[in-house]
């Protein structure tokens, strides 16, 4: 994502999260864009495909997907639901 994108939809104006190196399933009840700021994760979905996300990943995940994440670095990222 370009410098010019994160100013137009304010992403650095987005709330945070973080979360250390753990692995978790999770079920996206909205749809969710977030912006990686650091660490590192894979993201497997529930047919089998592995995502990994790093710094500077913007990512888009659908409402009802469900997945399971494994924190290999530490993350934090900007997240904004809708």
């Amino acid at each position: 994502m370009s410098e010019k994108e994160i100013l137009e939809k304010e992403v650095r104006s987005w709330p945070t999260w973080s979360c250390e190196v753990s692995e978790f399933p999770w079920e996206y009840i909205e749809r969710e864009s977030c912006y990686i700021l650091e660490g590192q994760v894979d993201i497997t979905t529930e047919d089998g495909e592995i995502v990994s996300i790093g710094p500077g990943d913007f990512v888009i995940f659908p409402r009802g997907l469900k997945c399971e994440w494994k924190v290999r670095q530490s993350v934090l990222k900007h997240f904004s639901f809708g």
